[in-house]
Parts: structure tokens; sequence; C-alpha cells
């Protein structure tokens, strides 16, 4: 299961990685960017997330962008909680903070353009951007502090 909180950008091009950094018991290489970088926009629109959420079972969305999806994994329930922003044009960005199966994380990427395009993942509470390789070794120690330590490869 992946336990998170968290917010999904584009990443701009010109994006490098930091020095390795401890989190969750885990060795993890974050993403250095620029201010501007929050700029960076996903290339889907409001509508096409709207779409592409409402069509996955057990999720119910708002019309403001808000949304929460439950299920249950080898009879273990998960709820992932999220709310849409958009930048105008297309989304500036999206929150998720819950739980869930990697697969389901999956279903819920799609609707930010993943896997045709990449993602950047930011930790709320930590305040560190991640690729995704390094998101899902994050997410995935779910804060048990378990888990090998491993440099991150794109």
């Amino acid at each position: 299961m992946y336990e998170f909180q968290i917010s999904i950008h584009s990443p701009p091009q010109d994006i490098e990685f930091g020095a390795p950094i401890e989190l969750r018991g885990r060795t993890l290489q974050p993403l250095t960017i620029s201010h501007d970088t929050t700029s960076t926009r996903l290339t889907v629109t409001f509508e096409q997330a709207e779409q592409s959420l409402s069509a996955l079972s057990r999720l119910f969305f708002e019309p403001d962008g808000s949304f929460v999806w439950v299920g249950a994994t080898n009879g273990e329930r998960w709820q992932v909680d999220g709310e849409l922003y958009d930048g105008g044009v297309t989304l500036a960005y999206a929150e998720l903070r819950g739980d869930c199966s990697a697969e389901a994380f999956d279903q819920l990427l799609t609707a930010f353009g993943w896997p045709d395009r990449k993602l950047m993942f930011q930790l709320v509470r930590e305040a560190v951007f991640l690729n995704e390789t390094a998101f899902r070794q994050y997410a995935e120690s779910g804060g048990r502090g378990e888990g090998e330590s491993g440099k991150v490869e794109e």
C-alpha cells in the first residue's frame, strides 16, 4: 500500500537531482528546481481529469474539483482524497492524500496524463520534490521506516 500527502506537477525542462536525503528509512534523491517551477502546468484540462476520475468505480467527484475514492485491495480498505486546481487552459496541479494500492494509484495518475507524460511529486509535509521512481519508493514505505536504501535512477 502507498501512503502519501502530495501535490502532482508537470516537471520543468531544467530539473536536476539534489543531494541524497533520508525519508521513511530510505535514501532518496530529491529534485532541485527553480522558484518558477510551480508555473509549469499539467497537460490535461480540468474537464479531461474530471471525466477520467469520474469513470473510476467508487469515486465521488464534486464540481469544485474535490473528490474522494474508496476501495479495498486484498481485504485492506483504502481511501484517497483529492483536489484539482485549474490553471486556466490546463490543470495547474492536483493534491492527493491518503493511501491505496500501487495499482489504484496508477489508475489515478492516468487522469493527469501518465504514463504518456512524466509527473513530479511534491511531498507536502517534507517540502521535497521527487520524480516518480523516488516517490514510489517513499510511498510504499508508508511511514513505517522499512525498506532498503537506494539511489533513484531516472
